[in-house]
Formats: C-alpha cells, sequence, structure tokens
C-alpha cells in the first residue's frame, strides 16, 4: 500500500508556512520518504493578520477563514507546480491555532479546507483538532500517532516550535503533553531587540538570569500538572508575558531560556529515556540545546535538516493518510480524550 500526500503545517511561531511533500508505505510497518519540503515565510501582511486573529470579531475571524484558505490553496499550488508533482493522493492541512481552551470544548485552526481544495482540485483534510476536543481531549499534541508508527526508534520526540511537546512511551502506552512555551516567547522578545528571533541564542547567551522571575515562571501551575495537558497564546497573556514588566529584553531572554531548558530536563530526567529525537525551529537554538544537554543524562539527538524543519508537517501528511483509510490517528492517551478515533474533515 503505497500514498503520496502533501502535509501543510504553521505553527504558532509564525515562521512560515511548512510544506511537505511525502510518500508513505505500509508493508508490515509505515515507512516514509520526504520527496519534497520547504519553510514558505510568512510575508508581513499575512504575519500580522495570524497573530492579530485573536482580537476579530466574529465576522473578520470568519472572512479571515476563508480568505487564508484560499492563501494556502495557492502557496500549495505554487508548490506542486515548482516540483512538478504527480500521483498526489490527498493534501492535509493542519491550519493555523488562532483560539485552543480544549477546558470549555472548542479550539479554532483557520484556513478553510474547501478553499484549498476549490484552488488544487486535490482531495484535502483538514480541522483534525476539534473532534478530539468535542470527546473530552486536549486536542492536542497530536504528532504521537507519527511518533509511534514512524518514529519508534526513539525513546523519546520533542519538539521545540512555538511551545516545546514531548511524546513518549511509559507503560506500553504512548503518553505526550506540551511543556513549556518556546519560541511564541522568544521570537516576541528578539523583536524587541528588531530581530525575527534569537539566532543560536546568541542574545540569551549576552544576558543575565533574573533569578526572582526564574523562579516565579518555575512556579506556575501548569508546570505540577499532570497529563495530558496543552498550551496556547491565551495561557501566555495570562500568566507569562505580565511577568516581564520593568526587566531588560536581554535578561528576559537569558531567563526565559534558563527556564524553558529547566522545564524539558525535568522531563527528560522524570522518565527512563536513554534517547530523545528533537524537532523544529528551536533545535537550531544552539544555545537552549547546550543549557538542556548540561541538565540530563538522555543522549539529544538532532536529525537531518528536512526532519527538523518538518517533522510536524510529514506527520499531518500521515494523519491525512490513515483518516483518508478511516484508520486511527489521534491516541487517546496522549490527548486524553475518550478513546482512540480518526479524525479529520474529508473534502
Amino acid at each position: 500500500m503505497t500514498f503520496q500526500a502533501i502535509g501543510l503545517m504553521s505553527g504558532t511561531s509564525l515562521d512560515g508556512l511548512d510544506i511537505c511533500f511525502v510518500e508513505f508505505k505500509k508493508q508490515n510497518n509505515w515507512t516514509f520518504r520526504i520527496l519534497n519540503a520547504e519553510t514558505v515565510p510568512y510575508p508581513l501582511f499575512w504575519e500580522e493578520k495570524l497573530r492579530t486573529a485573536i482580537h476579530l470579531s466574529s465576522e473578520e475571524l470568519l472572512e479571515l477563514n476563508s480568505e487564508y484558505g484560499f492563501y494556502l490553496g495557492k502557496i500549495t499550488s505554487d508548490f506542486i507546480q515548482k516540483y512538478h508533482l504527480k500521483n498526489i493522493d490527498l493534501i492535509a492541512s493542519h491550519g493555523h491555532t488562532v483560539f485552543h481552551q480544549p477546558q470549555k470544548k472548542f479550539t479554532l485552526q483557520i484556513g478553510d479546507g474547501r478553499a484549498i481544495k476549490i484552488e488544487t482540485g486535490l482531495p484535502v483534510i483538514y480541522d483534525f483538532r476539534t473532534q478530539d476536543v468535542l470527546m473530552g481531549g486536549n486536542g492536542a499534541p497530536l504528532v504521537p500517532i507519527g511518533d509511534e508508527l514512524l518514529f519508534s526508534e526513539y525513546d523519546a520526540c520533542l519538539n521545540l516550535g512555538g511551545f516545546s511537546n514531548i511524546s513518549l512511551r511509559v507503560n506500553q502506552q504512548r503518553i505526550a503533553f506540551d511543556i513549556a512555551p518556546v519560541n511564541i516567547i522568544l521570537n516576541y522578545l528578539a523583536k524587541d531587540l528588531n530581530k525575527n528571533f534569537d539566532e543560536n541564542g546568541d542574545l540569551a547567551r549576552k544576558g543575565k538570569v533574573i533569578d526572582e522571575l526564574l523562579r516565579q515562571l518555575n512556579s506556575l501551575d501548569f508546570y505540577n500538572r499532570n497529563h495530558p495537558k496543552s498550551l496556547g497564546i491565551e495561557w501566555c497573556n495570562q500568566y507569562i508575558f505580565p511577568t516581564f514588566n520593568g526587566i531588560e529584553t536581554i535578561d528576559l531572554l537569558a531567563t526565559f531560556t534558563e527556564h524553558i531548558a529547566l522545564q524539558i530536563s525535568n522531563i527528560l530526567n522524570q522518565y527512563p529515556i536513554k534517547n530523545v529525537l528533537f524537532t523544529g525551529g528551536g533545535t537550531y537554538n544552539t544555545y537552549l540545546i547546550e543549557k538542556i544537554k548540561s541538565k540530563t543524562t538522555a543522549e539529544v539527538i538532532i536529525p537531518e535538516k528536512d526532519i527538523i524543519d518538518h517533522k510536524e508537517a510529514l506527520i499531518f501528511a500521515f494523519m491525512g493518510v490513515l483518516r483518508f483509510n478511516n484508520e486511527i490517528n489521534v491516541m487517546a492517551s496522549a490527548t486524553g480524550s475518550l478513546k482512540d478515533h480518526s479524525s479529520g474533515i474529508i473534502v
């Protein structure tokens, strides 16, 4: 059984749209091969629109949902033409998260899949999270199904994106949860210093850790809660940003980088993890990686660039293939929902 699928992923760090064209094969086990992949940076217009979408009226948000869907379709069509792609079975789109409040039974990823289909003429699967939230789950993390079936040689898989999340097997069961905010905070602070992001962690390296702020951050209730659990921008707005008043940005970067490293190493040291696969944009933050390595005995494995940059888009493509075949693509052990299920709207 062979499928060729395109995965689309837009993360909370807003560095661009990840597009990944993958061939999946199933004999005894699933295997994959990335055929083409790239990240299309958002023009300032779209970055601003997506960043401020949380403040829109309902009518404006509905309009943006359609507009962004057509934009995704156009970018995907350009990608198909650029690489002369043939035999595409489906497009699987994560969309862009605007709201995520599973405790209130809602999550919203904009980018109408029907608009993507109109633009591309291909089958589209989208809205992977809502069904899980309605079933009592966190709607996140969803990538553990890919970790389980495509990356099982690693004890754990850890993504450093807008937020950090981890997936690992414990007592014959795969669990997963968000650990802490990462680039959603670091990029915000870097912009204050006229940088899009803290390249290699060089800015944080120059700052000094503010011990009182570090204590305050580490004492937040979220870190003591049991899994499954997930984070959203709303949580950052309520609990993180208000703690930053009156502190130099360079010191905030140093302190928050230390905070991330502490929270991640705490988790790595809590479980019997020999090796952990790191992916996501934060993997290029060499200062953060150094900090994490210094606080854990787990082997930190950094893979090839395509996997670092596009693992999430790759797994959403895989989730689309599973949904297309009506196979389980969301694990209740990871999200906390009522049961394993096959999620996503097919157009």
